[in-house]
């Protein structure tokens, strides 16, 4: 609001002139596109000065978090080689014991996997001299060992399987010997790679810290970049927009009196004279353009709306019309089912003519319309004949009134709140399939008259709550359950109620009843509102 009000109380200065920055420095003379693009080019030279910097850090941290995934590599192969010659110990033991030979599947699947398990390894300390040679020392003791031991005892045993068993003892012995030297050797190089893996740890960790000092301070200086190019463009340039913007935003709000000052440099200069003139042009005819679109738009809208919810709630109740009196036309009927056919027509056509009273007062309240006959009326006396009324819908409820303990006067029209009261108690009776109490209680709260209905019965679907006062809404549990309706009712109530310049809401828990609220404003003398007058506390809400 202050920007508007000081672009309005700053006219074009007649004694300005507005050489648009035809005198003074070529920066002064310097157009808006010359401007922004030199602004541009130092913040973006800035900006790849920064990411230079933090591309090379990345690549460092990169590059140490390689060299560590590496040395879990070698590990993990080594590991898988030591368990292939374990395989090969326990599956010649196992033979030698029980001359089974099925206790040579892992010695067989072993040596399958074997070489390329030492190509891994050995390829993956090419990095590492010293590992190399590790590598290939471990290499020449599992070869040595399967072909001087391993294959030979097994070839040896199964060519003399009766040879006394001390013998192959002891050759099992001499080979297991010969394993706890390649195991020697693989803790060796287990112990040197963990070694490395560790230093390339350190590394990588103190590489991340540097990424992150880094990376903070190129963030750091980006932003400040971008923040002096900011507050650059904002004072040379976003400025005189602005202005413009927010005589452009009272235009957009029907006013078009306000001017802009011709003074500004360049291309913002031209905008403010072309605006000036469109101003000048519109002023007399913006008003009756959009008043015109926005009718037009409204009375489609509507009759749209209109068109699918009553094609939609008008099919059910002509069909039923329909069938049963063709039923009657084409058939004999006893008068029992003829009367009670009849009355089934009866009632389809009073829906009918429910809905179209509903769709005509809902259309003379949308097209303001709809007259009232406002009289002072005692909201208990109101509902006292509306509980009485409604009592007699069904035998299965009690509907019980809790009047105000004074006289509930506020200023409004009978009927209308009436058929408020009345459709909120039908909904109670309908929406209570069970039956049960249906309450009505009144109290006068300061200066404002307060009725609530609370049944029983099966309560709103929180997913549902959003959209009860909707026009046709009527969701899932009434048509499941086949409870008439138009869902019209609380749309209208709501038009009503809000027309007499009150409030109506509710509360709901599925499976626990409802409770719909209103408050219409009360006449007579107002007093303090006390704490125990506060409605949600007395009544529970």
């Amino acid at each position: 609001m202050s920007r508007l009000r000081s672009a309005r109380g700053a006219p074009l200065d007649e004694g300005t002139s507005g050489s648009n920055g035809q005198e003074g420095s070529w920066w002064a003379r310097s157009g808006l596109v010359t401007r922004i693009a030199l602004a541009a080019i130092g913040v973006g030279l800035g900006l790849t000065l920064v990411f230079a910097v933090l591309f090379l850090a990345i690549t460092g941290l990169r590059h140490r978090s390689l060299e560590a995934r590496h040395t879990q590599q070698v590990i993990a192969t080594a590991n898988e080689l030591q368990t292939l010659v374990i395989d090969l110990e326990t599956g010649v033991r196992g033979f030698a014991i029980t001359r089974d030979e099925s206790y040579l599947a892992p010695w067989i699947r072993a040596q399958e996997r074997y070489p390329k398990a030492m190509s891994d390894l050995i390829q993956l300390t090419a990095d590492s001299p010293q590992q190399r040679r590790r590598a290939l020392s471990i290499q020449d003791g599992i070869n040595n060992y399967l072909k001087h031991y391993s294959r030979p005892l097994v070839g040896f045993m199964r060519r003399n399987p009766d040879l006394a068993p001390k013998i192959v003892a002891n050759e099992v012995r001499v080979a297991a010997a010969r394993t706890e030297l390649i195991r020697h050797k693989f803790a060796q190089f287990l112990s040197a790679e963990a070694a490395l893996g560790n230093t390339h740890d350190s590394n990588a960790h103190t590489t991340a810290q540097n990424a992150l000092v880094v990376g903070g301070i190129g963030l750091g200086a980006a932003l400040l970049l971008i923040l002096l190019g900011a507050l650059y463009v904002n004072r040379a340039v976003a400025g005189p927009v602005r202005s413009a913007a927010d005589a452009a935003a009272r235009i957009a709000g029907g006013d078009l009196s306000g001017r802009l000052r011709e003074d500004g440099p360049g291309e913002v200069g031209q905008l403010e004279r072309t605006f000036n003139s469109m101003a000048a042009s519109l002023e007399s005819t913006l008003a009756d353009l959009e008043e015109r679109n926005r009718t037009l738009v409204e009375s489609e809208q509507t009759k749209s709306e209109l068109v699918s919810n009553v094609s939609h709630e008008l099919r059910t109740p002509l069909a039923s019309v329909l069938g049963f009196s063709a039923l009657m036309l084409d058939r004999d009927l006893p008068p029992e089912e003829m009367r009670r056919y009849l009355e089934v027509i009866r009632t389809e056509a009073r829906r009918l003519a429910e809905l179209l009273n509903d769709l005509l007062d809902l259309q003379r309240i949308e097209q303001g319309t709809l007259e009232l006959r406002l009289d002072e009326i005692d909201l208990n006396d109101l509902l006292a004949a509306q509980i009485t009324l409604y009592s007699a819908q069904s035998e299965d409820h009690e509907l019980r009134l809790d009047a105000a303990d004074e006289p509930l006067l506020v200023f409004g029209d009978r009927d209308r709140l009436a058929q408020v009261i009345g459709n909120l108690l039908s909904n109670a009776i309908k929406y209570s399939p069970d039956g049960g109490v249906v309450e009505v209680s009144a109290s006068l709260v300061g200066d404002e008259a307060w009725i609530w209905v609370r049944d029983e019965g099966l309560g709103i679907p929180t997913d549902h709550q959003q959209r009860i006062f909707t026009k046709f809404f009527r969701g899932d549990v009434g048509r499941e359950r086949g409870i008439s309706g138009t869902g019209l009712g609380l749309v209208l109530a709501r038009q009503i109620v809000e027309a007499h310049g009150g409030e109506i809401g509710f509360e709901s828990a599925e499976g626990e009843g409802s409770t719909f609220w209103l408050q219409l404003p009360a006449t007579g003398a107002e007093r303090p509102l006390a704490a125990h007058d506060d409605p949600e506390t007395r009544y529970g809400m």
